[in-house]
């Protein structure tokens, strides 16, 4: 994998990720534009989702101003949402 879009959402994630699915189950809810980096499908992603949050833990979401969460819950992702104005 290249670097993510700069204009977009990027979540890292895999299926056996509970935190994962919450996450991405909450910004389809929320119909939120967003591309989804499968890390099983392709494990070299792994490596960006390290480089952006500094850890191995996932979901790493990352956003279109460059700021990123790891692991964050449903607030931390509809407050950081509101901030950019995205719903």
């Amino acid at each position: 994998m290249t670097s993510p879009a700069s204009d977009t959402i990027t979540m890292f994630g895999a299926e056996w990720c509970s935190d994962c699915r919450r996450t991405k189950k909450q910004l389809d809810e929320l119909g939120v534009e967003y591309t989804y980096v499968d890390l099983e499908a392709d494990p070299s992603a792994a490596d960006v989702a390290k480089e952006i949050s500094g850890r191995m833990n996932i979901p790493v979401v990352l956003y279109p101003d460059a700021s990123h969460h790891v692991e964050p819950s449903n607030a931390d992702v509809e407050s950081k949402l509101r901030e950019l104005a995205l719903i």
